[in-house]
């Protein structure tokens, strides 16, 4: 009993600590999101590395997915600055916005808290986290905007 208690305190503790995760509702489907998020990306001069199917990739092996689709990106002057102070930085890197569809229907945009890097990793720069938090906003909430109807 003890072990299933303890079980439920450190899972309780570490879903209050997941608070670097932030999560948007988008207007759009999730194809017309990450369509959004790519063009946006784009037009801020960022690469677009890849975009992940999750629902796709489940479906080859057999299973069912819900909508879920991730779009990786980045900006590789700011990347190579951040692994200049510490290489490891590059397992957080290139950024990534996840988009799905919750258990609910809706369409949600799910990414990391810049402050993660500096929380996880040994850098100095606060005004880079920043400047990443703000455009993953400036982002998110451009892309998941969309008519209603």
């Amino acid at each position: 009993m003890k072990k299933l208690i303890l079980v439920f305190v450190l899972a309780i503790v570490t879903s209050l600590s997941a608070s670097d995760i932030i999560v948007k509702q988008s207007n759009c489907s999730v194809d017309k999101t990450v369509k959004n998020i790519k063009k946006i990306v784009k037009k801020k001069g960022l690469s677009v590395f890849a975009t992940i199917n999750h629902k796709g990739n489940a479906k080859m092996v057999g299973m069912k997915l819900r909508a879920s689709k991730m779009v990786i990106f980045g900006n590789p002057k700011l990347g190579t600055a951040l692994m200049k102070q510490d290489m490891r930085v590059g397992l957080d890197l290139p950024l990534r916005i996840l988009v799905f569809k919750d258990k609910n229907g809706k369409v949600q945009m799910a990414y990391r808290d810049g402050s993660w890097l500096a929380d996880k990793h040994i850098i100095d720069a606060p005004k880079k986290v920043q400047k990443i938090n703000k455009g993953m906003d400036n982002i998110t909430t451009k892309a998941g905007q969309c008519k209603k109807g």
